[in-house]
């Protein structure tokens, strides 16, 4: 969950307008991995949206966004999204970016994959979107969890043309 949370306040700090879908999942899981509570990560967030609420602007390719990145990603998430039949917000939002193809970046987070998985990652990539699972890297030698989140994140909004400084760059 700290990667959504981190993405949130860095695109926050760089004055990226952002929207949030948090699953019902995500509530849960929020208890489980942080100390956080739900209202201080809504509040992160420039709108937020109802996981339930298929009306709302991002539900429509008419909505201009610059993309959407899932952060993370759950492979039930990544399974609507690949299929095109999706049940909530984000699964409906992430069809749509695909659909009017704007960048969509899914942050999958589990591991070990079957071969499903795989072909699923491999459907949406042929769809255009981006299969980014947050994993470390080494060679920017961290100091901290933080400082692996940071990067990852920051290599997630290099996609987007976003420089927030918290990419240690190769050379």
């Amino acid at each position: 969950m700290i990667y959504g949370v981190r993405l949130l306040q860095l695109l926050r700090n760089a004055g990226v307008e952002t929207h949030l879908v948090l699953t019902k999942t995500a509530e849960v899981t929020f208890a489980h991995e942080t100390s956080l509570k739900i209202a201080d990560v809504k509040a992160l967030a420039d709108v937020c949206h109802r996981v339930d609420d298929m009306a709302a602007p991002i539900s429509s390719g008419s909505f201009k966004t610059a993309g959407m990145i899932v952060a993370p990603c759950s492979i039930r998430s990544m399974s609507e999204i690949a299929s095109g039949v999706t049940t909530t917000l984000l699964t409906r939002s992430a069809d749509v970016v695909l659909k009017e193809r704007r960048k969509l970046v899914l942050m999958v987070r589990e591991t070990p994959l079957h071969t499903g998985h795989l072909r699923s990652m491999t459907a949406l990539s042929e769809m255009g979107a981006i299969i980014a699972p947050p994993v470390p890297a080494f060679y920017s030698r961290p100091d901290s969890i933080d400082d692996m989140v940071d990067h990852t994140v920051g290599r997630v909004l290099d996609l987007f043309d976003i420089d927030v400084g918290a990419v240690t760059r190769w050379g």
